[in-house]
């Protein structure tokens, strides 16, 4: 099996959807943010997802949002949830397999900030961008990064974003496909024309709700870059 290294950086060309990524062979997986190993990259037009067979999950979403497209139409209506088929058949994960495990279907690149077109957002729901969350995190504490991302695309006019999904060494698993389950996520949000870069990191764990903040999760972007 071929596994790519994926760089840290990510280079992303304004208004497009295209992101490009620094890609080198490497023989066996790297678990940690800044080196992150993956067996396929899956290109959706608007983000981009590196995919692990193992793990049948994503190690990690980039994507750039634009401000003239955040808001645009906040499209409410939902879409439905499906199987990425561009991922062999054995690796793939499916919606059954979080029914009963008491984690949400996560989203990584997240269907609010990609409602601005029936395609966008139906780009979100595919499996491979989900992953299984507590659901503190999915329905409270990690929005506030998703509603952070959209604020400074407005501020920046465009903003890079990447999620780094983190894994333990012997990761629980769910499902009859036995989906691993993240430990953490990080998020970077940043532009380099106006010098802005901030990070986030969440243990996949409860919150307080009532207490929980945006700022309780800053770190240095060095533990990402």
């Amino acid at each position: 099996m071929n596994r790519f290294l994926l760089s840290t950086k990510t280079y992303s060309i304004v208004g497009s959807s295209t992101i490009l990524f620094l890609l080198s062979a490497c023989g066996s997986s790297i678990n940690s943010p800044s080196n992150i190993s993956c067996d396929i990259i899956i290109n959706k037009n608007y983000y981009t997802i590196c995919y692990d067979y193992t793990l049948k999950g994503a190690r990690s979403v980039s994507y750039s949002l634009d401000a003239s497209k955040v808001n645009l139409l906040n499209i409410q209506e939902r879409e439905d949830f499906y199987t990425e088929e561009s991922i062999p058949q054995l690796y793939r994960s499916r919606y059954s397999d979080y029914t009963g495990s008491g984690y949400d279907r996560g989203h990584l690149a997240s269907d609010a900030s990609f409602d601005w077109s029936e395609e966008a957002l139906k780009s979100v729901y595919s499996m491979a961008n989900i992953v299984p969350q507590e659901p503190d995190v999915n329905r409270y504490s990690w929005i506030d990064t998703e509603k952070l991302e959209r604020k400074k695309a407005k501020e920046y006019q465009t903003v890079e974003v990447k999620i780094v999904v983190e894994y333990s060494d012997n990761p629980m698993q769910i499902g009859e496909d036995a989906i691993s389950v993240p430990s953490g996520f990080y998020k970077t949000i940043s532009n380099k024309e106006f010098n802005y870069n901030e990070c986030f990191y969440y243990e996949n764990i409860p919150y307080d709700k009532e207490t929980d903040s945006l700022n309780n999760h800053k770190v240095v972007c060095s533990r990402v870059q």
